[in-house]
């Protein structure tokens, strides 16, 4: 029998009404994997659902951290298992959904074992990233390909860090995280690799992208700078980082419109990548075949195993 299921895939893809109908289908609970639904006040941006749209479906991990406050996969992993371990002792089938693969790696392989931070390394490398990021980047691509396809090129926290485990160990963070990544599992899961064509993708990002912008985006954004300023880290993250452009006066909103399109594209290949790779993912499926009788049916089959 299975521990829990998880439900990976692009941004916006449909990952989380997929998990709310699987969690009403099977009696389950949605646990969350996305580095910016779990900070209160980044609601349109993360995609975040509201509780009309989850409904009856408890939802965890979101909203638990303030935008001043950091996560990272380790801390994620242990506040996951006590959610998972919550649902399941209630009876209830957990249901993990999201896209921030490092977090899911941590949660269901555990993290690769590197060197503690280095406080004097890590200020001299941030500092090297603050006055010429693309040197940083292609110092990156240079040492640790893999991570480099993976971090965004305004992501320091990540950059940074894999550029102190090569300085600390000589090794590449990225093959150490692939590597780590065939030992032995955390946990008994259903991984589901959730995907569709790309032409169908576009055009949900842009009518996503669009609902975001409706619904007020910029407002959101407006109001975290004035409460928090402009410097809080998620708001680097796909779409508020647009937003914040915007409002700096650095483009239109219609300009603003295609740079959220192309960043989410953009970083949807990251994560399709990061899907290739993850030898966890027992099926690769449409949000729409996921729905069909003979998935649900394998999935009731992994459940009662």
């Amino acid at each position: 029998m299975i521990d829990a299921i998880v439900l990976y895939g692009p941004t916006g893809v449909g990952k989380t009404q997929l998990a709310i109908e699987l969690c009403r289908e099977l009696g389950g609970e949605i646990i969350g994997a996305d580095s910016v639904q779990v900070y209160r006040g980044f609601d349109i941006g993360s995609g975040k659902p509201t509780p009309g749209e989850l409904g009856e479906v408890v939802h965890h991990l979101l909203d638990v951290l303030e935008p001043t406050e950091t996560l990272d996969a380790m801390r994620y992993a242990a506040l996951a298992d006590a959610a998972i371990k919550r649902t399941a002792d209630s009876g209830r089938v957990p249901i993990i959904a999201g896209g921030t693969g490092l977090w899911l790696r941590a949660l269901l392989r555990g993290l690769v074992s590197v060197p503690a931070p280095d406080p004097e390394l890590r200020a001299e490398l941030e500092a090297e990233f603050r006055s010429d990021p693309a040197a940083a980047r292609v110092k990156l691509s240079a040492i640790d390909p893999i991570s480099a396809a993976r971090v965004h090129p305004n992501d320091m926290l990540r950059t940074v860090r894999a550029l102190e485990v090569h300085a600390q160990t000589g090794q590449a963070l990225g093959a150490l995280r692939e590597e780590h990544a065939l030992g032995q599992p955390r946990y008994r899961a259903l991984v589901l690799g959730v995907d569709v064509p790309d032409p169908h993708y576009t055009a949900a990002i842009e009518q996503r992208t669009r609902g975001m912008l409706e619904r007020g985006l910029v407002r959101e954004v407006e109001g975290l700078v004035e409460r928090f300023g402009s410097e809080l880290r998620p708001l680097g993250s796909v779409g508020y980082m647009q937003a914040l452009e915007h409002l700096q006066g650095a483009a239109t909103l219609d300009e603003t419109y295609q740079r959220i399109v192309q960043a989410t594209r953009a970083y949807a290949r990251r994560q399709r990548t990061w899907a290739k790779t993850d030898p966890d993912i027992t099926l690769r499926l449409t949000p729409a075949e996921a729905r069909e009788t003979a998935a649900l049916e394998r999935i009731h089959t992994h459940l009662a195993r």
